[in-house]
């Protein structure tokens, strides 16, 4: 093998520069793709040379090799001379040696894939073949300046670590030809070569949006019946598909140390058939790409069209994460923001609502900007600040409204919410008000959950005890301290709360937080209703286990519309004149649900779909919001 010289902790001074080219060309050890096999020979220095085979380290077996004294490294004097000339064969026993060799052959082939050698200024060096850069991180010795596993591994860790790498791989990646994106088993079941149509174009035009792809799979699915009884409506989806108008743009701001920060920002006004104007969330997050954007606005358009009120819809946001960051640091981020997005907001354009990681300080801080360009008092932001957007009972009302969704659901079956176990994922906004309205109707919520794992109480959550959980999230600590107060509780790392016996299930954290596995564990452990409050809570995989199961499923398109139906009220003039009650508005958003619920539940009878299967509400809630779509759209020609 090959080791270069220059800065790899070796006695190379007395080596010629272009010796080492010449090498590793005799060896073929210049690799310039990354996947490629590539040695590197060890030269006299620091390391201890008897500890590493000349042989290949990728492509080989480790269990097929036969100790042969032959694969033993050997050093000539005249060609790369030493300080010594003790034999180095002596310096560690063969025996050792293969042992070594063997247990550390895997890890050695792994640091080998992103280098190759290549001369840069008369002088030779080691390159990384993904950025195709040399420097501290990419040309240190792979095998540490003691051959000891934690320098062999830390140089590989720096490497794949670098901001530098990341990026190029990212690139990489995004410019390879096709990304594989897996497909619900019922789509490639059941879907009609009409339907399935639509799936492959959005397939072919945005192959690399998983999850914007995932939602459209689903929606086409849920529209198979719809399509098959007029073909029309597949130019109608494959127009509603595209968005109506996408904006990304840079975020630069300063943070209090004075550094310069950039982060990406989105918004996209996704259809306007209903509009305008369009309503939909802003998300800060750093998972936030253009894929979650778009997979968003599409849901948000699904369930604006589903509610009462006639909107467009739209979602946005940033992979800028507002956790840790102090007052004034996400106040000049939120300014920045509002510079580049607030010529297409307005209440007669746009009007932006909070989700995940937007709250009343984050919404606070972008009207506050948007009024600097706008002057008057427009009230065209949602939040929960009464004094300047409406009502007192917008944030409360998503969580609300899942739980009066679930109370629909369990009317139907001549069931009520008292004594039920409900497993809510999430610390949130909408989990923290969906355990209060539980325990406002007799149920007992038993888990709530972090990024980090979930928390049980046996004995159900309580107002004080949702009080002691919000105080918690206020000061940002962690959930395991809910357990020194509470001895029945018991806090899990790195889990979620669906292994535990329920009888309902409200996945309220993020998208796809529920797979096959977990499904597998609600059904298994009686759980017979799942209430979505995250769009898209559940993977392809999941949802084909909950349905074969016959477990009752409402999509969050329906059971998540509260937050729509409370920012219309409040930007009704007699609310914003009124002093409502939370009776009076409780009343208000539990009629708006009601509706949701029968035009979900009379699309999917219309379309052959039984009351009690679990499909009914799923596909029901897609199908009324679609033609309610589809007649706007076709009402007011193709220009929309």
């Amino acid at each position: 093998m090959l080791l270069p010289s220059g800065g790899l902790g070796m006695n190379s001074t007395s080596m010629d520069e272009m010796n080492l080219i010449q090498q590793a060309q005799r060896h073929h050890l210049v690799v310039r793709d990354i996947g490629e096999e590539i040695d590197l020979e060890i030269g006299p220095g620091d390391d201890d040379p008897s500890s590493f085979p000349t042989s290949a380290l990728l492509g080989q077996d480790p269990s097929s090799e036969e100790p042969d004294d032959s694969k033993h490294i050997v050093m000539g004097g005249d060609q790369l001379p030493m300080e010594n000339d003790q034999d180095i064969s002596k310096v560690q026993p063969a025996k050792r040696k293969k042992k070594v060799v063997k247990r550390w052959r895997e890890e050695w082939a792994d640091t080998y894939k992103w280098a190759y050698v290549d001369v840069k200024e008369g002088t030779a060096r080691i390159f990384c073949s993904v950025c195709r850069e040399y420097g501290r991180k990419h040309r240190r010795n792979p095998y540490g300046n003691e051959g000891s596993r934690n320098m062999q591994m830390s140089a590989l860790e720096e490497h794949n670590n670098s901001l530098l790498h990341k990026e190029a791989l990212r690139l990489q990646m995004a410019s390879k030809d096709k990304i594989v994106v897996d497909k619900p088993i019922v789509v490639k079941a059941l879907m009609s070569k009409t339907a399935g149509s639509i799936i492959e174009a959005a397939l072919k035009r945005d192959p690399h949006e998983v999850e914007f792809v995932q939602c459209v799979q689903e929606a086409v699915h849920a529209l198979e019946r719809v399509i098959a009884k007029n073909s029309h409506y597949v130019s109608i989806m494959e127009r509603l598909l595209e968005p109506k108008r996408t904006l990304i743009f840079q975020v630069p701001w300063i943070d209090d140390k004075g550094e310069i920060h950039v982060n990406r920002g989105f918004r996209i006004q996704f259809n306007m058939a209903l509009g305008p104007p369009c309503r939909g969330g802003i998300r800060f997050h750093p998972s936030m790409n253009l894929s979650i954007c778009k997979f968003l606005g599409f849901e948000q358009t699904l369930k604006n069209a589903l509610s009462p009120y006639k909107l467009g819809g739209a979602a946005g946001g940033s992979d800028f994460d507002p956790r840790g960051k102090s007052d004034s640091e996400v106040s000049r981020f939120c300014q920045s923001f509002m510079n580049e997005i607030h010529w297409y907001l307005g209440p007669d354009k746009d009007l932006p609502s909070e989700d995940m990681g937007v709250g009343t300080r984050e919404m606070g801080y972008l009207y506050g900007h948007y009024k600097r360009f706008t002057s008057p008092f427009q009230g065209s932001f949602t939040g929960p600040k009464i004094f300047w957007s409406g009502s007192s009972l917008r944030t409360e009302a998503t969580g609300y409204g899942l739980v009066f969704f679930a109370q629909l659901m369990l009317a139907e079956m001549n069931k009520e919410l008292k004594g039920l176990r409900c497993a809510v994922s999430g610390t949130g906004k909408i989990a923290l008000h969906v355990l209060e309205k539980l325990v406002a109707y007799g149920a007992i919520p038993i888990t709530v959950s972090d990024s980090k794992g979930y928390l049980m109480d046996e004995d159900g959550f309580d107002y004080m005890k949702i009080a002691f959980l919000r105080d918690l999230k206020t000061q940002q600590r962690s959930l395991r301290d809910y357990s020194k107060t509470y001895a029945r509780s018991k806090y899990y790392d790195e889990a979620k709360p669906w292994g535990e016996r329920c009888d309902i299930a409200f996945p309220c954290a993020s998208h796809n937080e529920i797979d096959q596995s977990d499904a597998l564990n609600l059904v298994s452990l009686g759980c017979r209703l799942l209430i979505e409050g995250s769009n898209m809570s559940c993977t392809p995989e999941a949802i084909e286990v909950i349905r074969k199961a016959n477990v009752l499923m409402a999509p969050a398109i329906a059971a998540g519309a509260g937050g729509v139906v409370a920012g219309e009220l409040e930007l009704n003039n007699e609310c914003n004149l009124m002093n409502w009650s939370p009776e009076d508005f409780e009343s208000k958003l539990q009629e708006a649900m009601k509706q949701i619920y029968q035009r979900a539940l009379k699309a999917a009878t219309d379309f052959g779909y039984q009351k009690e299967s679990p499909e009914s509400l799923a596909h029901g809630a897609v199908i009324s919001a679609f033609l309610t779509l589809a007649q706007a759209m076709t009402d007011q020609g193709c220009l929309l």
